[in-house]
């Protein structure tokens, strides 16, 4: 349903949201980064160092890199907390949205609800888990999204 693209820049500030906001340890944060590029090989990407640099419309210095991997890797949407420092306008010349991961996962759902519920139940079932286990950790981040898919519960 969607192509994922990072940076190893973007991979560390992943691995550090997932000890702050999920409280991974240093293992699970490492072996879930891990996962994640041998799962999506084709997903790194390297922007040129000086194209961050020339992003003007980037509020925050340090999110520059973000953008400069979505133009780099073709992204049609950047899917980050972080509203703010993305402005729609300036995004928009570089053909590229911005979501929210509940936004972009409640979009995702009502593309293919039937793959959605199959992916959680099979990220669960990887787990050793339940999709309700999977459904409390989401809402840490998707709480709109998480509401939705427990009324087809």
């Amino acid at each position: 349903m969607y192509r994922p693209l990072w940076s190893d820049e973007i991979l560390q500030e992943v691995g550090n949201a997932l000890e702050s906001k999920i409280k991974l340890t240093e293992t699970q944060r490492q072996r879930r980064i891990a996962k994640m590029r041998d799962a999506f090989p084709e997903a790194t990407i390297q922007p040129a160092s000086c194209l961050a640099a020339s992003l003007e419309g980037i509020p925050d210095e340090g999110d520059k890199h973000v953008l400069a991997a979505a133009i780099t890797g073709h992204a049609q949407v950047i899917v980050t907390s972080n509203i703010k420092d993305f402005p729609a306008a300036y995004l928009s010349q570089f053909d590229i949205l911005r979501q929210t991961p509940d936004d972009f996962l409640i979009h995702q759902f009502h593309l293919n609800r039937s793959l959605v519920l199959d992916k959680l139940d099979a990220q669960a079932v990887n787990i050793r888990r339940q999709r309700v286990d999977i459904l409390t950790t989401l809402k840490i981040v998707a709480p709109k999204f998480v509401a939705l898919v427990e009324t087809f519960l």
